[in-house]
């Protein structure tokens, strides 16, 4: 992808942004920290209207102004169907995936088996029975949620007592959340990139791959969010042809599902440069930690301009099926 030159719009251009935050799932926070930089960003360009959802049961799109929606959700309601479910009943454009593709990216589950019909290696995984003392995988390995982000959840399991220890918790949490599942998959060591992806659902392009080292050696949510000393490279210095492959690969998964306008694409590098793929997120976090803009300013696109590229993109899209 070209380097793009910051600019803004006319100031004639005075669409209105309905920026949504908050929500019911675990990653309530980092939505709205999200939401927050997002609003700010777009301020430049855009006339912006913030609304925090605090309960589902009563949120209504059509009592809210604005003239095209930026979701910045994270997690299963906001990110995984639900909310677009209602964005799509709406009829404003809205930033993001669609029904079909969220629901399918937020499993991950299936998300896996998606990889491995398109020959894309991913670690051996399965669901998560809290009966279970010792599941089908054995130690070392990663017990997740099913449908969260932002590393909510989970654990790193290297031996029989921190797996002991992280079953029992996962087991608690699912007896207080039922609606909750979890998955182990098999933990494969190595260097963790990620691969940010920009576009229509027609022509996504990815941007520059950032390699993430956290200092405890796992990116969990305090390496992500409350700690200081993870490491983040832009176009990391990697084997021939292994940027090539992960960009590929995750072009590839990312075309197939049917996502747009953005993603992120997680994968881990093994010691023989085998790419494996954990994960893909159509609302990755827009913090100040976050990884997508990291990616973006690899290019030179500024926060300010990747959020006014989201919102131009949903634009340009209803006008073309309008």
């Amino acid at each position: 992808m070209a380097r793009t030159r910051s600019r803004r719009l006319e100031p004639i251009d005075m669409t209105r942004v309905l920026v949504l935050g908050g929500g019911p799932d675990a990653e309530r926070e980092i939505s709205l920290q999200s939401a927050r930089a997002v609003a700010h960003a777009l301020q430049a360009n855009f006339q912006v209207i913030k609304h925090t959802i605090d309960c589902v049961d009563d949120f209504d799109l059509h009592t809210l102004e604005g003239d095209v929606i930026f979701p910045a959700m994270h997690g299963f309601w906001g990110e995984g169907g639900p909310l677009q479910d209602a964005l799509e009943a709406d009829g404003r454009p809205y930033v993001g995936s669609g029904p079909h593709a969220a629901r399918w990216c937020m499993d991950k589950i299936a998300t896996k088996l998606t990889a491995l019909s398109l020959d894309i290696p991913t670690p051996p995984s399965c669901l998560f029975d809290p009966r279970d003392r010792i599941g089908p995988i054995e130690p070392p390995l990663v017990l997740k949620p099913t449908h969260d982000g932002s590393s909510v959840g989970l654990h790193v399991c290297r031996d029989l007592e921190t797996w002991n220890n992280a079953r029992l918790r996962a087991r608690d949490d699912i007896c207080a959340h039922p609606q909750r599942s979890y998955m182990l998959e098999r933990f494969i060591p190595g260097r963790e990139l990620t691969v940010g992806l920009l576009g229509d659902e027609n022509h996504l392009t990815a941007l520059p791959l950032v390699e993430i080292a956290p200092a405890g050696g796992v990116y969990d949510y305090d390496a992500k969010y409350a700690r200081t000393d993870t490491a983040y490279t832009i176009s990391p210095i990697l084997p021939s042809g292994v940027a090539e492959q992960i960009t590929q690969a995750a072009l590839a998964l990312a075309t197939h599902i049917g996502v747009r306008d953005l993603a992120r694409v997680d994968f881990v590098l093994d010691a023989d440069n085998t790419p494996w793929l954990l994960e893909i997120n159509t609302m990755p976090g827009f913090t100040s930690t976050s990884l997508l803009p990291k990616a973006a300013r690899g290019i030179g696109m500024s926060f300010e301009d990747l959020c006014a590229r989201l919102v131009e993109l949903a634009l340009r899209r209803a006008r073309r099926t309008s």
